[in-house]
């Protein structure tokens, strides 16, 4: 039967094809299996609202490329998929939705906006599932899960009820990150810094009586309605005389103490703080230690409540308008100074936010860090690259309690119920309709659990926990987690936590953290600056091989990576060059009969490309067990284009052509045996392609995917015959470049003369026609300096090991390169005299701008240097 194939390769013909044929026939499917070793990585979930971005598109391809790799090594390997609710970002997105149709949250109640938030889910949440499928994710879509599924639910609820139990988990008044735009709770992982620039106001408190006073600078004036108390440090000898007195408020009129606490810091200003406790999270920590009231004066929705006075419903920043206004017209604003600082920000929706005190739920993180950090710090988990768990023991080794409470409707509903005929509190698994000491109705707490709490028990929930499923026993510990530097600590601290305080197990032994990407000038892609790329986008224009292709290559873990377009356009053309090369190949063996590289006749061509072969298999498998990925990429494009492709498939090209059926046998036997490893070291960063071109393949398994990875193997190594065959190489490159420095047509043939030791003289007969083919020459000789004399008119080569003469006049027509060489040299001697001729005038070097006068200058020297060369040459062809 003739071999069918296109003769240009169209990714979109074949990717959709392949994939559909994969997930139906199960090859992603793992079960437990005690006969092979498991490993598991879980999907970092894409949140419902997402859609496929540059970083997906990274992140997907590192965890496909492993999981393929591990797959093709025999593992049972699972790749477990799945997407987050994503509590804020989702209710933000059904609450737009709902405004443009005039209604609000509470016009429906919590029933109804729940059931529109699971329609919306259902209509959208799963666009970036099938996205992922286009990249060619090879995950177990059988084993799909949602951070709010009902199994995750139970994970969810017993593992509160636990810590509850345990006091681990409890409610209290503390001050907390506020988003006045979200209207929720944030934890500290949750805030994001950005620089802004601002103002240090400093303020005048006076004595009632006028009799002293103390400055102090804020950047947040609008706070001093909720002062309750003016700092200073107890051992400052400029305030030991009013520690324990009043001072007054300017502008509001209330009087507040002024109190004594090490917290102040003398040397830093006047050494005086103004507290507001309600306000600010070191503030709250002395008011507490002063027993100070507390005062919030900001409403949910950042405006001023009625402790504020006459700015009342004011916004806060016109708050801060107008109260600076009045400080400076009662005299009490001494001085303003421009102040940048970092200020607090919504990850979500970039708000400024603001700390308030709010009675939420904490889980107490102090008796959970200490494990988790204790597993990173012996080694149990390991960060590729390791500086990163530096970010990893600065957040948890200053880790504060975690505020878990979200004031939304989307998301688990905290499991708490509070009888209000009792006043019973309890933690309870299942809902709770009656109260389990009097008997009446209960409710349940309205807030919801933070996103991060779901997704921190992501590796045990969705592999059965509560339950001991066979896959929890089976696949957990997970192996390797591919996530992004930015959400080390939102995400990583926090499965590594519950990981180890509900299994007793870590979670997974490696984080493979990758940066982000960027664009091609190395800024954030972001809807603002309109930069980003969709990756749909690139797969229907360059096919996902290509788009995977381009952000693997050059990739190295924990850095920024830049996204250019012609890198993905190179990664295209190598996808043609691959399939060129396998269709010459196909064709080129169609009617023999391959067979085992032991009974083949191998010369030394061969024995080089299968040393180098094993060789780059060795590495490649090297790299990829030490997630050096980009490298593996590299050492693959290299070896198939600049090896296979450029060199051996063109010394296999006479034989394949020859007469001789034992030559052509053994030649198409290792063309074929290559390009097949070839694919298989290549799949799993090219799966489409490489699938296509191994179906085609004599002695093809079921599928390239379940194909063994290829092994390094000392019978495979052949240094000798590699020695030599890097000698031609040399050789052949020398001349090439001879030939384009000469401009020597491609059809005109040379003749080279070797000069060797009579040693090695065989083995360069043995490679003349390669050579010849090669180098576009129609003589080689191989002699020693005694048979092959020198010619004043031969071109000397210096390779390594032998001496490479080309004779002149089978570069060139003698006569007619001298007569070319006369008019370049009258070309040259023009420009010299031009030059020299401005340069010797007086008005050019005093009116000419110094650049134009040192371009003359730069244009007479290379003239100069030209024509010596130019005369040696004229001189080398005399008679």
């Amino acid at each position: 039967m003739a071999l069918e194939m296109e003769k240009t390769y169209d990714p979109s013909a074949v990717e959709s094809r392949w994939y559909q044929h994969w997930e139906e026939s199960g090859y992603f499917h793992a079960k437990p299996n005690p006969d092979k070793q498991p490993y598991c990585i879980v999907i970092p979930p894409p949140n419902i609202t997402g859609k496929l971005h540059m970083g997906h598109a990274l992140d997907n391809s590192l965890q496909d490329t492993l999981i393929r790799y591990k797959r093709m090594r025999g593992y049972e390997t699972l790749w477990l998929p799945g997407t987050d609710h994503a509590s804020i970002a989702t209710e933000v997105k059904i609450v737009e939705q709902m405004a443009a149709e005039g209604l609000t949250k509470n016009d429906i109640g919590r029933e109804a906006f729940l059931e529109r938030a699971w329609k919306w889910r259902e209509d959208y949440g799963k666009t970036i599932v099938q996205q992922l499928r286009k990249l060619g994710s090879s995950c177990d879509w059988e084993r799909e899960r949602f951070t709010m599924d009902a199994g995750c639910n139970r994970a969810v609820n017993k593992v509160f009820v636990d810590l509850y139990n345990k006091g681990l988990i409890y409610k209290g008044d503390r001050i907390i990150n506020w988003c006045p735009d979200c209207k929720t709770a944030l934890s500290d992982a949750e805030v994001e810094y950005e620089e802004q620039a601002s103002s240090l106001w400093h303020i005048r408190y006076d004595a009632p009586d006028g009799s002293y006073s103390i400055t102090v600078a804020t950047t947040r004036p609008e706070t001093m309605l909720g002062d309750t108390a003016i700092a200073v440090n107890p051992e400052d000898p400029r305030y030991q005389d009013i520690i324990g007195k009043n001072v007054v408020i300017p502008v509001v009129g209330r009087e507040i103490p002024v109190i004594a606490d090490a917290y102040c810091e003398m040397e830093f200003g006047t050494g005086a703080v103004k507290i507001t406790p309600g306000h600010d999270p070191n503030d709250f920590e002395v008011g507490r230690r002063a027993n100070l009231p507390i005062l919030r004066v900001f409403t949910d929705d950042g405006h001023i409540n009625e402790l504020g006075g006459k700015y009342e419903g004011m916004d806060r920043f016109e708050c801060r308008k107008a109260l600076v206004a009045d400080l400076d017209a009662c005299g009490a604003l001494v001085k303003v100074e421009p102040y940048t600082h970092n200020v607090g920000t919504c990850y979500r929706c970039h708000t400024t936010i603001e700390s308030i005190v709010s009675k939420q739920w904490f889980v107490d993180m102090k008796p959970l860090a200490e494990p988790a950090l204790e597993a990173v710090r012996n080694g149990d988990i390991r960060f590729v690259p390791e500086r990163f768990d530096k970010a990893y023991f600065n957040w948890m080794e200053n880790i504060r309690d975690w505020c878990i409470s979200r004031q939304l409707w989307w998301g688990h509903r905290i499991p708490v119920y509070y009888c209000d005929a009792c006043g019973e509190v309890a933690a309870s698994e299942t809902k709770l309709e009656t109260c389990p000491k009097c008997g009446a109705p209960m409710r349940q707490d309205e807030d919801v659990l933070d996103t991060w709490f779901s997704s921190g028990m992501w590796p045990f929930s969705t592999l059965g926990y509560p339950e001991e499923t066979e896959e929890l026993k089976y696949f957990y510990p997970t192996s390797t987690l591919v996530t992004g530097y930015d959400i080390i600590t939102f995400w990583v601290s926090r499965m590594i936590t519950f990981g180890l305080a509900v299994r007793k197990e870590k979670p997974f032994d490696t984080v493979y953290v990758h940066g982000l990407v960027r664009d091609s000038l190395g800024r954030k892609m972001s809807k603002s600056l309109g930069n980003g790329i969709d990756p749909l986008e690139v797969i229907a224009k360059y096919g996902a091989d290509s788009l995977r292709f381009s952000l693997l290559t050059g990739n190295s873990a924990g850095n920024d990576m830049r996204f250019y377009w012609e890198k993905v356009e190179a990664a295209r053309n190598f996808c043609n060059k691959v399939y060129n090369a396998a269709r010459f190949v196909l064709m080129s063996i169609e009617d023999v009969e391959t067979i085992p590289l032991d009974q083949c006749r191998l010369e030394d061509a061969d024995k080089w490309i299968l040393h180098r072969l094993n060789d780059v298999t060795g590495q490649v498998t090297a790299n990829l067990d030490a997630f050096e990925l980009g490298l593996a990429a590299q050492k693959i494009y290299d070896f198939i284009w600049l090896e296979f492709c450029d060199w051996y498939i063109e010394m296999a090209k006479p034989r394949l052509y020859g007469d001789a059926a034992a030559e052509r046998q053994s030649a198409a036997s290792v063309l074929t045996y290559v390009l097949k490893q070839a694919m298989q070291l290549l799949h799993p960063f090219m799966p489409f392609i490489t699938e296509e071109l191994y179906q085609k393949l004599p002695g093809h398994e079921e599928t390239i995917m379940l194909s063994a990875w290829p092994e390094q193997s000392d019978a495979l190594c052949f240094p000798d015959e590699c020695e030599r065959m890097e000698s031609l190489m040399e050789i052949v490159r020398a001349i090439r470049n001879l030939r384009a420095e000469m401009k020597v047509p491609p059809a005109q043939k040379i003749t080279i003369r070797l000069r060797v030791p009579a040693a090695r003289q065989a083995a360069y007969r043995a490679m003349e026609v390669a050579m010849q083919r090669l180098a576009g020459a129609n003589e080689v000789v191989v002699g020693d300096d005694a048979s092959i004399a020198a010619d004043k008119r031969d071109i000397h080569l210096v390779c390594t090991g032998v001496d490479v003469l080309i004779p002149l006049a089978s570069l060139v027509d003698i006569d007619k390169e001298r007569e070319r060489i006369r008019k370049e040299i009258a070309r040259v001697q023009g420009e010299q005299d031009r030059a020299g001729s401005k340069l010797s005038n007086e008005r050019f070097i005093s009116k000419a701008p110094a650049a134009v006068v040192d371009e003359e200058r730069k244009k007479l020297k290379n003239a100069e240097e030209m024509l010596i060369k130019l005369q040696e040459r004229l001189a080398a062809l005399a008679d």
